[in-house]
Protein backbone atom coordinates (compact mmCIF):
# COMPACT_ATOMS: atom_id res chain seq x y z
CA UNK A 1 0.00 0.00 0.00
CA UNK A 2 2.87 2.03 0.66
CA UNK A 3 3.90 2.04 -2.89
CA UNK A 4 0.75 3.91 -4.05
CA UNK A 5 0.72 6.97 -1.50
CA UNK A 6 2.04 10.19 -3.14
CA UNK A 7 5.22 10.61 -1.71
CA UNK A 8 6.57 14.56 -1.11
CA UNK A 9 8.72 15.82 -3.47
CA UNK A 10 12.26 14.86 -2.32
CA UNK A 11 14.59 18.06 -0.74
CA UNK A 12 18.05 18.93 -2.36
CA UNK A 13 20.89 19.72 0.15
CA UNK A 14 19.34 23.13 0.57
CA UNK A 15 16.40 22.12 1.39
CA UNK A 16 14.28 23.54 -2.19
CA UNK A 17 12.24 20.48 -3.38
CA UNK A 18 13.29 18.68 -6.86
CA UNK A 19 10.87 19.17 -9.70
CA UNK A 20 12.40 16.37 -11.89
CA UNK A 21 9.56 17.09 -14.94
CA UNK A 22 9.45 20.60 -14.55
CA UNK A 23 10.29 21.95 -17.76
CA UNK A 24 8.51 19.23 -19.83
CA UNK A 25 4.92 20.75 -17.55
CA UNK A 26 6.05 24.52 -18.80
CA UNK A 27 6.11 23.08 -22.09
CA UNK A 28 2.59 21.45 -21.53
CA UNK A 29 1.20 24.98 -19.82
CA UNK A 30 2.75 26.90 -22.53
CA UNK A 31 0.98 24.89 -25.39
CA UNK A 32 -2.17 24.69 -23.79
CA UNK A 33 -2.00 28.81 -23.40
CA UNK A 34 -0.93 29.38 -27.48
CA UNK A 35 -3.78 26.98 -28.43
CA UNK A 36 -6.43 29.35 -26.28
CA UNK A 37 -4.87 32.38 -28.25
CA UNK A 38 -5.19 30.67 -31.53
CA UNK A 39 -8.85 29.89 -31.29
CA UNK A 40 -9.45 33.29 -29.52
CA UNK A 41 -8.16 35.18 -32.59
CA UNK A 42 -9.52 32.49 -34.98
CA UNK A 43 -13.04 33.40 -33.51
CA UNK A 44 -12.59 36.86 -33.38
CA UNK A 45 -12.06 36.62 -37.24
CA UNK A 46 -14.89 34.45 -38.06
CA UNK A 47 -17.34 36.70 -36.06
CA UNK A 48 -16.28 39.47 -37.75
CA UNK A 49 -16.45 38.16 -40.93
CA UNK A 50 -19.89 37.48 -40.84
CA UNK A 51 -19.90 34.13 -38.28
CA UNK A 52 -20.52 31.14 -38.25
CA UNK A 53 -22.52 29.14 -35.41
CA UNK A 54 -21.16 25.75 -35.32
CA UNK A 55 -17.29 27.03 -35.71
CA UNK A 56 -18.07 30.06 -33.68
CA UNK A 57 -19.28 27.32 -30.84
CA UNK A 58 -16.14 25.19 -31.63
CA UNK A 59 -13.55 27.77 -31.30
CA UNK A 60 -14.97 28.92 -28.45
CA UNK A 61 -14.92 25.29 -26.47
CA UNK A 62 -11.11 25.25 -27.46
CA UNK A 63 -10.55 28.57 -26.31
CA UNK A 64 -11.97 28.24 -23.04
CA UNK A 65 -10.78 24.10 -22.59
CA UNK A 66 -6.92 25.18 -23.25
CA UNK A 67 -7.13 28.37 -20.80
CA UNK A 68 -8.90 26.05 -18.11
CA UNK A 69 -6.50 22.77 -18.88
CA UNK A 70 -3.56 25.36 -18.79
CA UNK A 71 -4.14 26.93 -15.64
CA UNK A 72 -4.63 23.42 -14.12
CA UNK A 73 -1.91 21.83 -15.33
CA UNK A 74 -0.08 24.94 -13.88
CA UNK A 75 -1.47 24.40 -10.58
CA UNK A 76 -0.87 20.49 -10.22
CA UNK A 77 2.74 20.08 -11.80
CA UNK A 78 4.77 24.04 -11.52
CA UNK A 79 3.33 24.78 -7.94
CA UNK A 80 4.60 23.80 -5.15
CA UNK A 81 2.25 22.74 -2.47
CA UNK A 82 4.49 21.62 0.25
CA UNK A 83 6.35 23.56 2.74
CA UNK A 84 9.86 21.77 3.36
CA UNK A 85 12.43 22.88 5.97
CA UNK A 86 16.02 21.89 7.50
CA UNK A 87 17.78 22.03 10.49
CA UNK A 88 20.27 24.84 9.96
CA UNK A 89 23.87 23.61 11.06
CA UNK A 90 25.67 25.51 13.40
CA UNK A 91 29.02 25.39 11.28
CA UNK A 92 29.77 26.91 8.05
CA UNK A 93 28.90 25.12 5.00
CA UNK A 94 31.06 22.54 3.16
CA UNK A 95 31.79 23.46 -0.15
CA UNK A 96 29.55 20.48 -1.69
CA UNK A 97 26.56 22.58 0.17
CA UNK A 98 27.65 25.77 -1.21
CA UNK A 99 28.09 24.53 -4.47
CA UNK A 100 24.30 22.51 -4.34
CA UNK A 101 22.87 25.87 -3.57
CA UNK A 102 24.58 27.99 -6.52
CA UNK A 103 23.42 25.06 -8.93
CA UNK A 104 19.84 25.59 -6.77
CA UNK A 105 19.82 29.17 -6.98
CA UNK A 106 20.62 29.04 -10.91
CA UNK A 107 17.79 26.48 -11.20
CA UNK A 108 15.35 28.95 -9.08
CA UNK A 109 16.49 31.62 -12.39
CA UNK A 110 15.53 29.65 -14.73
CA UNK A 111 12.10 28.61 -13.12
CA UNK A 112 11.75 32.17 -12.80
CA UNK A 113 11.91 32.76 -16.36
CA UNK A 114 9.78 30.15 -17.01
CA UNK A 115 7.06 31.47 -14.93
CA UNK A 116 7.00 34.96 -16.45
CA UNK A 117 6.80 33.56 -19.68
CA UNK A 118 3.75 31.59 -18.50
CA UNK A 119 2.54 34.73 -16.83
CA UNK A 120 3.02 36.19 -20.25
CA UNK A 121 0.92 33.38 -22.13
CA UNK A 122 -1.48 33.59 -19.29
CA UNK A 123 -2.13 37.27 -19.75
CA UNK A 124 -2.15 36.78 -23.74
CA UNK A 125 -5.03 34.30 -23.72
CA UNK A 126 -7.05 35.92 -21.10
CA UNK A 127 -6.64 39.57 -23.75
CA UNK A 128 -7.29 36.96 -26.90
CA UNK A 129 -10.53 36.35 -25.59
CA UNK A 130 -11.25 39.33 -23.79
CA UNK A 131 -10.83 40.51 -27.81
CA UNK A 132 -12.72 37.78 -29.01
CA UNK A 133 -15.71 39.20 -26.57
CA UNK A 134 -16.01 42.96 -27.97
CA UNK A 135 -17.35 41.56 -31.25
CA UNK A 136 -20.87 40.10 -29.82
CA UNK A 137 -20.95 43.09 -27.39
CA UNK A 138 -20.81 45.47 -30.13
CA UNK A 139 -22.98 43.44 -31.64
CA UNK A 140 -25.81 45.14 -29.38
CA UNK A 141 -25.50 48.16 -31.46
CA UNK A 142 -25.65 51.66 -30.07
CA UNK A 143 -27.52 52.18 -26.66
CA UNK A 144 -31.16 53.51 -27.39
CA UNK A 145 -30.89 56.73 -25.02
CA UNK A 146 -33.81 58.44 -25.07
CA UNK A 147 -35.71 57.06 -27.61
CA UNK A 148 -37.77 54.41 -26.11
CA UNK A 149 -39.59 57.38 -24.18
CA UNK A 150 -40.58 59.26 -27.26
CA UNK A 151 -42.51 57.98 -30.92
CA UNK A 152 -43.33 60.07 -33.75
CA UNK A 153 -46.42 61.82 -32.57
CA UNK A 154 -46.18 64.71 -32.19
CA UNK A 155 -48.92 68.27 -31.57
CA UNK A 156 -50.30 68.73 -35.02
CA UNK A 157 -49.80 65.29 -36.38
CA UNK A 158 -52.57 64.53 -38.36
CA UNK A 159 -54.10 60.95 -37.96
CA UNK A 160 -53.73 58.44 -40.78
CA UNK A 161 -54.72 54.90 -41.21
CA UNK A 162 -52.87 52.17 -42.94
CA UNK A 163 -53.17 53.49 -46.65
CA UNK A 164 -52.04 56.95 -44.59
CA UNK A 165 -55.36 58.50 -45.41
CA UNK A 166 -56.23 60.88 -42.86
CA UNK A 167 -59.02 59.94 -40.78
CA UNK A 168 -62.02 62.00 -40.32
CA UNK A 169 -64.95 62.58 -37.29
CA UNK A 170 -67.28 61.63 -39.93
CA UNK A 171 -64.87 58.45 -41.02
CA UNK A 172 -66.02 55.94 -37.58
CA UNK A 173 -69.29 54.59 -36.53
CA UNK A 174 -69.85 54.14 -32.72
CA UNK A 175 -68.08 50.72 -32.26
CA UNK A 176 -65.67 51.00 -35.07
CA UNK A 177 -62.14 50.83 -34.12
CA UNK A 178 -59.22 51.60 -37.00
CA UNK A 179 -54.94 51.49 -36.79
CA UNK A 180 -53.70 54.74 -36.92
CA UNK A 181 -50.19 56.46 -37.46
CA UNK A 182 -48.81 60.12 -37.35
CA UNK A 183 -48.77 61.53 -40.81
CA UNK A 184 -45.72 60.44 -42.81
CA UNK A 185 -44.89 58.02 -40.85
CA UNK A 186 -47.25 54.90 -41.41
CA UNK A 187 -45.99 51.08 -40.15
CA UNK A 188 -43.89 53.26 -37.29
CA UNK A 189 -43.95 49.99 -34.97
CA UNK A 190 -43.78 52.74 -31.85
CA UNK A 191 -46.14 55.17 -32.51
CA UNK A 192 -49.11 52.42 -33.89
CA UNK A 193 -52.68 53.25 -32.14
CA UNK A 194 -55.75 52.03 -32.00
CA UNK A 195 -58.67 55.28 -32.74
CA UNK A 196 -61.99 53.73 -31.08
CA UNK A 197 -65.17 55.35 -31.33
CA UNK A 198 -67.59 54.90 -28.43
CA UNK A 199 -70.67 57.35 -26.82
CA UNK A 200 -69.09 60.22 -25.47
CA UNK A 201 -70.46 59.81 -22.54
CA UNK A 202 -70.18 56.42 -21.40
CA UNK A 203 -65.97 57.37 -21.14
CA UNK A 204 -64.88 57.11 -17.43
CA UNK A 205 -61.71 59.36 -17.46
CA UNK A 206 -59.95 61.59 -15.57
CA UNK A 207 -61.17 65.16 -16.07
CA UNK A 208 -57.84 66.30 -17.94
CA UNK A 209 -58.48 62.92 -20.02
CA UNK A 210 -61.77 63.40 -21.28
CA UNK A 211 -60.38 66.49 -23.40
CA UNK A 212 -58.22 64.19 -25.36
CA UNK A 213 -61.56 61.73 -26.51
CA UNK A 214 -63.87 64.13 -28.63
CA UNK A 215 -66.96 63.06 -29.17
CA UNK A 216 -66.39 59.44 -28.07
CA UNK A 217 -62.60 59.47 -29.98
CA UNK A 218 -60.20 58.16 -28.01
CA UNK A 219 -57.03 56.58 -29.09
CA UNK A 220 -54.71 54.19 -27.42
CA UNK A 221 -51.12 52.94 -27.94
CA UNK A 222 -51.75 49.65 -29.97
CA UNK A 223 -48.31 47.61 -28.07
CA UNK A 224 -49.24 45.46 -25.11
CA UNK A 225 -47.84 46.92 -22.04
CA UNK A 226 -47.05 42.84 -21.14
CA UNK A 227 -44.65 41.91 -23.21
CA UNK A 228 -44.97 44.05 -26.79
CA UNK A 229 -47.22 42.34 -28.77
CA UNK A 230 -49.70 44.02 -30.75
CA UNK A 231 -53.12 44.45 -29.29
CA UNK A 232 -55.75 44.16 -32.33
CA UNK A 233 -59.23 42.45 -30.99
CA UNK A 234 -61.69 44.83 -29.65
CA UNK A 235 -65.19 43.71 -28.01
CA UNK A 236 -67.68 46.49 -29.15
CA UNK A 237 -70.00 45.04 -26.81
CA UNK A 238 -67.88 44.98 -23.88
CA UNK A 239 -65.78 47.60 -24.50
CA UNK A 240 -62.37 45.91 -24.34
CA UNK A 241 -59.47 45.18 -26.33
CA UNK A 242 -57.66 41.85 -26.49
CA UNK A 243 -54.32 40.89 -26.44
CA UNK A 244 -53.70 37.99 -28.68
CA UNK A 245 -51.09 37.12 -27.63
CA UNK A 246 -51.07 36.42 -23.32
CA UNK A 247 -55.01 37.73 -23.33
CA UNK A 248 -54.06 40.77 -21.60
CA UNK A 249 -57.75 41.95 -21.20
CA UNK A 250 -57.93 46.41 -21.31
CA UNK A 251 -61.09 48.67 -20.19
CA UNK A 252 -61.37 51.09 -23.06
CA UNK A 253 -63.71 53.48 -21.19
CA UNK A 254 -61.28 53.59 -18.34
CA UNK A 255 -58.02 54.37 -19.58
CA UNK A 256 -57.56 51.17 -20.98
CA UNK A 257 -56.97 50.07 -17.66
CA UNK A 258 -55.92 46.01 -17.72
CA UNK A 259 -58.76 44.19 -16.09
CA UNK A 260 -57.34 40.10 -17.29
CA UNK A 261 -53.98 38.99 -17.87
CA UNK A 262 -50.51 39.78 -17.31
CA UNK A 263 -50.32 43.39 -18.23
CA UNK A 264 -50.25 45.71 -15.01
CA UNK A 265 -49.84 48.68 -17.10
CA UNK A 266 -52.32 50.76 -18.80
CA UNK A 267 -52.27 51.36 -22.20
CA UNK A 268 -50.66 54.90 -22.88
CA UNK A 269 -53.71 56.96 -24.38
CA UNK A 270 -52.63 59.05 -27.36
CA UNK A 271 -54.01 63.45 -26.79
CA UNK A 272 -56.68 63.90 -29.43
CA UNK A 273 -58.25 67.04 -31.13
CA UNK A 274 -60.29 67.72 -33.89
CA UNK A 275 -59.59 70.19 -36.68
CA UNK A 276 -61.74 72.94 -37.89
CA UNK A 277 -61.96 70.34 -41.31
CA UNK A 278 -63.16 67.45 -39.23
CA UNK A 279 -59.56 65.62 -39.44
CA UNK A 280 -58.31 64.57 -35.98
CA UNK A 281 -54.85 65.03 -34.80
CA UNK A 282 -52.86 64.53 -32.05
CA UNK A 283 -52.17 67.11 -29.29
CA UNK A 284 -48.97 65.49 -28.62
CA UNK A 285 -46.89 62.95 -28.10
CA UNK A 286 -48.02 59.95 -25.68
CA UNK A 287 -47.26 61.00 -22.09
CA UNK A 288 -45.90 58.15 -20.86
CA UNK A 289 -43.49 55.42 -22.88
CA UNK A 290 -45.26 52.77 -24.52
CA UNK A 291 -44.89 48.61 -24.37
CA UNK A 292 -43.54 47.04 -21.96
CA UNK A 293 -41.59 48.31 -18.92
CA UNK A 294 -37.66 48.73 -19.12
CA UNK A 295 -34.87 49.43 -16.56
CA UNK A 296 -35.24 53.14 -17.20
CA UNK A 297 -38.50 53.50 -17.08
CA UNK A 298 -39.97 55.19 -13.87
Amino acid sequence: MDGLRRQPPRATGNGSPERPHANGHGRLVGTAFILSILASLALAVIYAGGGQPQLEGTFLAISFGALGAGIVLWARDLLIPEEITEEREPEPSSPGVRAAAKSALEMGERQLTRRTALSRLLIGALGALGLAALFPIRSLGPGPGRSLFHTQWSAGARLVDGEGRPVSVRDLEVGSVVTIFPEGFVGSPVSQALLIRVEPGSLQLPPERLAWAPDGFVAYSKICTHAGCPVGLYHASTHRLLCPCHQSTFDVLRGATPVFGPASRPLPQLPLEAGADGVLKARADFQEPVGPGFWERS
